[in-house]
């Protein structure tokens, strides 16, 4: 039995032991990390797994405000074609925060051949994941996402009310046991959901902004950790709407409170199962420190994939506890890569530049495809900084988006990570939305120079 029929088989199995489900969503990630897709009739989801469903391959390339890109070939000079629409593997994965019970089959992109679509960023990963596999290596990775509870009747971000106390909250309270039993109905519902769709939600804390909350997504496979991110993000803000809250991953809601980050620790495992990264010592085998050479020297041109919106480098700041500089250390949180100490036996790489806001499966093609360029190449990386890592003399990350999409575009790691397919479409993708914003006349340059210039 091939692959997609036993999905389809799963799907159709958990559908009919599940006769409650009333709608069934099928969706692909676009280049934002935006699930778009159709509902279909339960009774059709049988073609699914047998044929796929049809849908543009623009589709993954839209704006972040759905709207076509100006100029992307896969518009308009190829005649806007199909692509074949695939489930990824995770079958059928309940809803439990709609108002009638509902279900999703995650999906990605194919061409009419049944090669890979490679504009799609579930796609881009796994060939990262392929080049890994090659060579005889396996990605280990763990996440940890950040985000904030909001007022749903404020119209910019105001800290929520606790359905606990009845009072707004007006502190910042990082590890507060106070804020997580506050808000425990919420964390309920959410773990509950992590478990029905298979995302290892671990451990639940307060961070340091005034309802800012972080979940650790336990280690696994890259695709997997990925698609756990991807579905973990849905999950929170769907039953934040539910308890009549907002949640939101944007990488700066407050402009003097932290952002909210996205955290990747990882590891690269032998056949056997053996961490190559540990050499039994406190300092890494030189895999580790070849991959942090190859992160180091592809990080401004990835930045992009790290912070790809406009409010992205609101948060990439001095003093934000987010990085500033392409930096590395040992136990240092104020670089941008962080190789945390405890038992040699895990010794790993955590990357501290990514906005929650960003793609995870192009934040994780990003950082493993530089980790392998590094060790392809051998890079050897800069000493390890130690102390405040916001110092004038390190080289920085991009500083504004333009100079990002610009890194982006003219990078020569960045074209040994990614098919030239989605390297053109994001950067045309960014540019647009770039117009977008420098288009909008903002409440504060109003009021600042209405009647004073």
């Amino acid at each position: 039995m091939s692959i997609e029929a036993t999905v389809n088989t799963d799907i159709v199995s958990w559908l009919e032991q599940n006769p409650q489900i009333e709608v069934l969503h099928t969706a692909v990630c676009d280049l934002n990390g935006i699930m778009r897709g159709k509902r279909i009739p339960i009774d059709q989801a049988r073609r699914i797994g047998e044929n796929g469903i049809r849908m543009p391959l623009s589709i993954v390339g839209v704006d972040v405000w759905g709207e076509d890109i100006v100029g992307n070939p896969m518009v308009y000079s190829s005649g806007d074609v199909d692509g074949i629409c695939s489930p990824t593997g995770r079958g059928a994965l309940p809803i439990n925060w709609t108002t009638r019970p509902s279900a999703m089959i995650p999906l990605w992109l194919f061409q009419d051949t049944r090669t890979p679509f490679l504009g799609d960023p579930r796609q881009a990963l796994a060939l990262v994941l392929r080049r890994y596999s090659e060579i005889g290596l396996k990605p280990v990775v763990a996440t940890e996402l950040e985000f904030y509870l909001v007022d749903p009747d404020a119209d910019s971000a105001q800290p929520p009310i606790s359905p606990y106390t009845g009072k707004r909250l007006d502190s910042d309270a990082i590890l507060s046991l106070d804020e997580l039993e506050d808000f425990g109905e919420f964390f309920r519902d959410v773990y509950l959901q992590c478990e029905q769709q298979n995302v290892p939600a671990d451990t639940a804390v307060a961070e340091n902004g005034v309802g800012q909350f972080e979940i650790n997504l336990l280690h696994t496979d890259g695709l997997k950790a990925a698609d756990d991110a991807v579905l973990f993000k849905r999950i929170v803000k769907g039953v934040a709407r539910k308890h009549k809250l907002v949640a939101t991953f944007m990488a700066k809601p407050y402009g003097m409170r932290s952002g909210n980050g996205f955290h990747v620790h990882f590891s690269l495992n032998d056949a056997a199962g053996n961490n190559v990264f540990d050499d039994g010592t406190e300092t890494g085998s030189e895999v580790m420190l070849h991959a942090v050479g190859g992160l180091m020297a592809g990080m401004a041109e990835s930045t992009l994939l790290f912070a790809p919106h406009f409010n992205s480098y609101r948060r990439l700041r001095p003093d934000t506890h987010a990085p500033s500089s392409i930096s590395w250390g040992y136990e240092n949180r104020t670089t941008a890569l962080r190789i945390p100490g405890g038992n040699p036996k895990a010794r790993r790489i955590e990357h501290r530049v990514a906005g929650a806001d960003a793609n995870p499966y192009l934040v994780l093609a990003g950082i493993l495809g530089a980790a392998l360029v590094g060790i392809e190449d051998s890079i050897k990386p800069p000493k390890p900084f130690k102390g405040r890592a916001y110092s004038e003399r390190l080289p920085k990350l991009p500083a504004d988006w333009a100079s990002a999409v610009n890194a982006f575009e003219d990078g020569d790691m960045i074209p040994r990570i990614f098919d030239t397919t989605l390297h053109s479409m994001f950067v045309a993708c960014k540019r647009q939305e770039i117009a977008g914003f420098a288009s909008q006349v903002t409440d504060l340059e109003f009021s600042a120079y209405l009647e004073v210039v």
